[in-house]
């Protein structure tokens, strides 16, 4: 008789975003002429730039010839897309990275997932609470974070590190000493980052207690100020104990066209073995690439046309965080986040919970957030905002706030 995976089974109630999409769609249903604003998945609405429509519209050309045909990519990705991805944002930057040690995929967030594919069952896990849950279902459903504790929210394996207004939102090194770390700068969901040499302590931990950090650095092209790393291989010894996660989803506009990949340097080791090979081998097994007229897209991110282009894209964005904090703020909300990151968190009035507040949200203003303890115990009494919508609705969700 066949059984399924009992880690499954361990999952307390369905993805926090197919929640909230579920009570929106009932609240749709119940009030049809309600117009809601949303402003809680971090989903973009700005049209890809012209740089990559164009290369799009030219490798789709090339796939109506025989000479110009492609099928299957190959294991790592195209190596236009890979040579770009070195130079560009690793090379330019200082950063030893070479294009063989980059991994093309279809999203930042399938990486995160499959990532821990690699590791043994019993290695101890530590991330930011808040946190994007991903890291922690991924790990629920591999069989690593124990057993769930309704009370507390927490799994009994999973070493948490609180991330709360008194330490800025960054976390602190973890009193348990961990095997696999998950960090996430700038942060999803409270917006918040460290510095240069911060992010070098953890990296100086890591490599001490023998440690591997799974850095996801998927809103770095959102970051304006000067000591706050782009990527963790800014860190001396960082290819000694970081994986590097990336998406083209935040910083071009790829949720609906997918495109990622993830940095695994060679000398990279978990105990005595060394992981690039490991990676290379689960993703030639599982995985048959990204598009070819999807990485052709990539490439053109990084062209001069495709930088300036998204640039006005981010500003555009980083517009609306600003809007967004600079009003709830003048309302006399709490705030945080919006500066180097296009979410905004914010603490929730009257001693509500995240998700009364989301409902006082919905049902008030007919805005759609994301409440904080759906990312961790320590985001109760927190609610993040996003800034990926239109700058018309933006102002329009601001002003319902403001009458609310």
């Amino acid at each position: 008789m066949a059984k399924v995976n009992d880690n499954y089974l361990k999952l307390p109630g369905s993805y926090l975003f197919s929640t909230i999409g579920k009570k929106v769609a009932a609240y749709s249903a119940a009030n049809p002429d309600k117009k809601i604003i949303r402003l809680g998945i971090g989903d973009v609405t700005q049209p890809l730039a012209p740089a990559i429509i164009t290369a799009l519209h030219g490798a789709v050309d090339e796939m109506a010839h025989a000479e110009t045909f492609h099928g299957y990519a190959p294991d790592l990705g195209y190596e236009f897309l890979r040579n770009a991805i070195a130079k560009n944002d690793y090379v330019d930057r200082g950063c030893d990275i070479s294009a063989d040690e980059i991994f093309v995929s279809d999203g930042a967030k399938c990486d995160s997932a499959n990532i821990q594919e690699i590791f043994s069952l019993d290695n101890k896990i530590a991330v930011c609470d808040p946190v994007y849950p991903v890291y922690v279902d991924s790990n629920v459903m591999a069989g690593r974070t124990g057993t769930w504790n309704p009370q507390t929210e927490t799994w009994s394996d999973v070493i948490y590190m609180p991330c709360t207004a008194e330490n800025n939102f960054a976390p602190e090194l973890p009193s348990r000493t961990p095997d696999l770390i998950y960090l996430c700068f700038p942060n999803n969901p409270t917006g918040s980052t460290i510095t240069k040499e911060e992010l070098q302590v953890w990296v100086d931990y890591a490599n001490s207690v023998g440690a591997i950090i799974i850095y996801d650095a998927a809103y770095e092209a959102y970051i304006s100020e000067e000591d706050v790393p782009h990527s963790i291989y800014e860190c001396e010894g960082a290819r000694t104990c970081a994986i590097e996660l990336r998406s083209f989803s935040k910083n071009a506009g790829f949720t609906g066209v997918r495109l990622g990949f993830t940095v695994v340097p060679k000398e990279l080791k978990a105990g005595d073995t060394f992981l690039h090979p490991l990676w290379a081998r689960r993703h030639g097994t599982k995985y048959n690439g990204a598009p070819y007229i999807v990485q052709r897209a990539g490439e053109a991110v990084y062209s001069p046309e495709g930088k300036a282009q998204l640039r006005e894209q981010v500003a555009y964005y980083m517009k609306n965080a600003a809007a967004i904090y600079d009003g709830l703020s003048e309302m006399g909300y709490t705030v945080s986040g919006g500066i180097n990151a296009p979410y905004i968190w914010l603490k929730t009035p009257d001693d509500m919970t995240s998700w009364e507040f989301f409902d006082y949200l919905l049902e008030k203003a007919n805005v759609v957030g994301t409440p904080g303890s759906g990312f961790g115990p320590s985001g109760e009494g927190y609610f993040r905002l996003t800034a990926f919508g239109s700058y018309e609705n933006t102002v329009a969700a601001l002003e319902r706030i403001r009458r609310m």
